[in-house]
């Protein structure tokens, strides 16, 4: 147990687990008296040339009197940290405060400290010293200190290094032989730029370790046929890996050198070679000392496929903390625990450490499932119907997390961010346990490549085994946040793999005009129906009728690609009658070559399995062995049985136990036209699907998709107001906050910090009698309104609650006398007199800050659309000047604001204006975490605002803005 070395209690708060360049994790804490024998062995372990490097003279060992020093620290103005393997040090920072001279210096008066480093040459070249640097700078800040200094000799290049990389604003001098650097500690958007990058690279390196290892161990592989260790190990030798595969099992007697033909040991450290991966098959009560035994044989992952865990209660969540922390002590990352497992299909790797009974076509599709249910029945489609997820497109990798102990998806989007194998992304979620991140990562990689997510429990609380943050966002609003992200959202897993299919094998639209044309006018207008439903702009379906040849198909659909006037096209088919026909397979050639001939348009084809279209539109991207074609390795008979019985069983499974959408018997797996195995090359294969609805939503789900990737192009700027004062705004906000913690602002208030940002409130005077009223009125000028502010009559005009344009104080003396009758006494009824405002349209603008998702701005009509409807659209905050304009025309209401039904369009440039600056505020001030401006009537010329309510609390914790870490367990 860490103990206080001087007059501060021990920081538990900075001790973190990070991820290094390599993948592997270190933990980063503070240290104190009890580390003086791990400091002595530490520094034993490190070369003389990196001590001459640190302490600029030979310096061999350590003192006592050193020892000492850099043990004990009072942890504000002296503080040092440590990386840490498993009980060793790897890397040591410390900072000492300084004053002027340099000299030893206490209290915030001295906000420059000094700060020095050193790593254990066996860990050099690991990114160890960049992570120490990261956070003893945040520890710094922490404590009042804004600049760092560090003398470094000129032939220590890697340290400079260091420094000069992390995106601080520096400066450096040369003096006596020795660099000088000085650079302060607040985080810029080059630091943070650095910082992000560096947490990609590791984190993505720490998956790519799992997922394509050079040698595995199945541990609980079992001595009899059947269970979990005993059919992964099959999987994977049946599977062609192309690494070193061992079987290990503590209870195979003595003797026994294999298993199944694969190399079987008692224990992981029996095996006379490095293990990259293992697979942990063992009862929960076991899997400590199996853990222990791979950390000890340096091990660096782990798929935990075991069960018992945090989905069992919690006992369970308590197991699975202390996996994590034994897991990470060894500097091992986990998929898992309660993990299907994963699949890498590179030729390179031919990795299926999974329950999926047979390896997935290679492909340009990467599938992360959180739930085993689901990934079961993803993974069964590829073997009923002889092709990838989506057919010939298959798989580059697929990862099932299970309880998402440890990697998450955050983990998995920046690995395949940069995999080269990887074109489209699908994910299914029931949680999302830091928004934050995922939406910062989601918009990264969704502006490289398409993003589709289904979310699954969405009306009700995640997984027992999942750990989430609390968010106070409504899903919906969660939903949009995601879409603004780029992410494309769906709601099913149908409509996962449609998407996905669509996405890896078709260009992306360039708009939302689509030609239809078919052999049947009854399919050509469901699918014109389905277009206007789904916000497209459809041409009038041209029926080819049903005589129509393989080229009179190929003939309209080159017209249609020529066409400027339509951005993608549907095909409507009905085959001809016959199995196998021939005029089926000669209608798929004709798309293909068709669309071979312009492939920059995405085409689609809608067909009924009437004949023998979908065999003709499927026969070349079947994954069976074709006559005369080389085949794989033939999996073992029970393999297929295996498959057989869970694909049977998965057809028509219900939803699962956690809320995830089931399957629907709808999701036939959409086939592909293709006339062989390879198509030429820059030609698409063309995605089939058996109903227009289906087709159509993909292909919305695609313009909408496009839409974003050009927009994100040019994301537009948050806009500079020259009458904002931002140290006035903070002057008032510190003043109102020494009050306490969290309070809302009375009106003044209130009135006051809106104006310090251009926001200004219609003054509101309270009306306790009629004589005030008609006082108030006369001070503002009539024509005035008289509302009741009472909560149950609040923003409700069509209760009574609110009388217009009173024009003088004979009408404001009746209007009060009648709302005291209706409603009760003024006391009751807390009324006010407000100058009537140019009549226009009632809208509502909302900022809020959610710990888990951050700052968001919100817009909607006020009244009915908003409250009934839930009518509101969402932008992440700070919202740019298209983030506005978008913002404003994102609801369904929107046309209310342009001139609907001959209505006077109204000033949304002067709306527009109003949402930024509400951005600015919160941006500017996390301590405001809620605005609410209701109602905010928006004119044919300008805004005014007739309510406001403003709250302040200390801000929450940013952690994207702090130094890299994992999650806490």
């Amino acid at each position: 147990m860490q103990t206080s070395s001087d007059r501060h209690e021990y920081p538990a708060h900075w001790e973190a687990d990070v991820v290094l360049r390599d993948g592997g994790t270190a933990r980063i804490r503070p240290i104190t008296a009890d580390d003086a024998e791990r400091l002595v062995s530490f520094y034993e372990q490190v070369s003389d040339e990196s001590k001459y490097y640190r302490f600029f003279a030979p310096y061999p060992r350590l003192s006592a009197k050193d020892v000492h020093r850099f043990t004990h620290h009072d942890f504000v103005d002296r503080v040092g940290l440590a990386a840490t393997v498993g009980d060793d040090f790897i890397g040591t920072v410390r900072y000492d405060r300084i004053g002027a001279g340099g000299r030893p210096a206490t209290g915030a008066e001295a906000d420059e400290a000094e700060v020095a480093f050193l790593v254990q040459d066996a860990h050099q070249g690991r990114g160890v010293a960049s992570a120490l640097l990261e956070h003893i700078a945040a520890v710094a800040r922490e404590r009042d200190i804004r600049r760092f200094a560090a003398e470094v000799l000129p032939a220590n290049t890697k340290m400079i290094k260091v420094f000069t990389d992390a995106g601080y604003t520096q400066k450096r001098s040369f003096e006596d032989g020795v660099v000088r650097l000085e650079f302060g500690l607040e985080p810029t958007d080059r630091s943070l730029a650095v910082q992000y990058a560096r947490e990609q690279r590791a984190e993505a390196r720490s998956v790519q370790r799992l997922l394509a290892p050079g040698a595995v161990a199945v541990i609980g592989a079992g001595r009899t046929p059947g269970g979990v260790g005993r059919s992964i190990l099959g999987n994977i030798r049946d599977g062609g890996f192309t690494g070193r595969l061992y079987a290990v099992n503590g209870a195979l007697p003595e003797g026994q050198k294999e298993l199944d033909g694969v190399p079987a040991f008692r224990s992981v450290r029996d095996i006379d070679a490095p293990v990259d991966v293992a697979v942990v098959a063992v009862p929960a009560e076991r899997v400590p000392e199996v853990v222990a035994e791979c950390g000890a044989h340096d091990v660096q992952g782990l798929v935990v496929v075991s069960a018992g865990y945090a989905e069992s209660g919690p006992e369970g969540r308590d197991r699975q903390r202390a996996l994590v922390r034994q897991a990470r002590s060894y500097g091992m990352r986990i998929i898992g625990p309660n993990s299907f497992g994963v699949i890498n299909t590179s030729p390179e790797v031919r990795l299926n450490a999974s329950l999926a009974p047979d390896m997935p076509r290679a492909g340009r599709i990467g599938l992360f499932a959180q739930s085993g249910a689901i990934g079961v029945a993803l993974l069964s489609r590829l073997h009923r119907r002889g092709g990838g997820v989506t057919g010939v497109t298959g798989l580059s990798t697929f990862v099932s997390s299970g309880n998402r102990a440890d990697v998450s998806g955050n983990d998995v989007l920046q690995y395949w961010y940069e995999d080269a194998d990887t074109d489209v992304a699908l994910m299914y979620l029931e949680s999302i346990g830091n928004p934050r991140k995922f939406t910062r990562l989601a918009r990264r990689t969704a502006a490289a490549k398409p993003l589709v997510v289904v979310q699954g429990a969405r009306h009700g609380a995640g997984p027992r085994g999942h750990a989430v943050r609390a968010t106070q966002l409504p899903h919906a609003t969660v939903s949009a946040l995601l879409r603004q992200a780029g992410v494309i959202r769906v709601d099913t897993i149908t409509d996962l793999v449609d998407a996905g299919l669509l996405l890896a094998r078709q260009p992306l639209p360039a708009g939302p005009r689509v030609a239809i044309l078919g052999n049947s006018e009854s399919l050509g207008l469901l699918t014109y129906d389905a277009c206007l439903a789904e916000g497209l702009r459809p041409h009038p379906p041209q029926d080819l009728t049903t005589a129509a040849s393989a080229a009179d198909f190929h003939a309209a659909l080159s017209r249609a690609l020529a066409d400027d006037s339509s951005d993608a096209v549907v095909v409507t088919a009905i085959p001809s009658v016959g199995e196998g026909s021939v005029g089926d397979a000669a209608l798929a050639e004709a798309l293909r070559s068709a669309a071979a001939e312009r492939p920059t348009k995405p085409v689609l084809v809608v067909h009924v399995e009437l004949g023998g279209l979908a065999e003709a539109l499927s026969a070349a991207t079947s994954t069976a062995p074709q006559p005369g074609a080389a085949s794989g390795p033939d999996p073992a008979p029970r393999t297929g049985e295996r498959a057989e019985a869970r694909a049977t069983a998965d057809e028509g499974a219900p939803a699962d136990d956690k809320g995830a959408p089931a399957p629907s018997p709808e999701d036939v797996r959409p086939e592909d036209v293709r006339p062989d195995d390879a198509p030429p090359e820059g030609t698409h294969p063309l995605p089939a699907y058996p109903a227009a609805e289906r087709a159509v939503r993909a292909l919305a789900q695609a313009v909408a998709y496009g839409q974003w990737r050009r927009d994100a192009a040019d994301p537009g700027k948050v806009p500079e107001y020259e009458d904002i004062d931002e140290r006035g705004a903070a002057t008032l906000i510190d003043g109102l906050l020494a009050r306490g913690q969290g309070l809302s602002l009375t009106t003044d208030a209130t009135c006051e910090l809106l104006a310090a940002y251009g926001v200004h409130v219609h003054r509101a005077l309270p009306a306790p009698t009629p004589d005030a009223a008609a006082e108030a009125a006369r001070a503002l000028g009539h024509p005035v309104a008289l509302k009741a502010t009472a909560p149950h009559l609040r923003h409700r005009a069509d209760l009574g609650g609110v009388r217009l344009d009173l024009a003088d104080e004979e009408q404001l003396r009746r209007a009060y006398a009648e709302l005291t009758e209706l409603f009760g006494s003024p006391e009751e009824l807390r009324p006010v007199v407000q100058r009537m405002a140019p009549r226009g349209v009632d809208t509502v603008v909302r900022a809020v800050i959610d710990p888990a998702a951050g700052a968001v701005l919100s817009f909607g009509l006020a009244g009915a659309a908003s409250q009934l409807l839930g009518d509101m659209a969402h932008r992440l905050i700070p919202v740019t000047d298209r983030d506005a304009t978008s913002l404003v025309r994102s609801i369904r209401t929107a046309p209310l604001l342009f001139g609907w039904r001959g209505s006077a369009p109204v000033d949304t440039p002067a709306l527009e204006e109003l949402m930024l600056r509400v951005s600015r505020l919160v941006h500017d001030h996390p301590e405001v975490v809620a605005v609410t401006l209701e109602p905010v009537v928006v004119a044919p010329h300008g805004v005014s605002v007739l309510g406001a309510s403003v709250r302040l609390a200390p801000p929450p914790a940013r952690d994207d803005l702090g130094p890299r870490t994992l999650p806490a367990y």
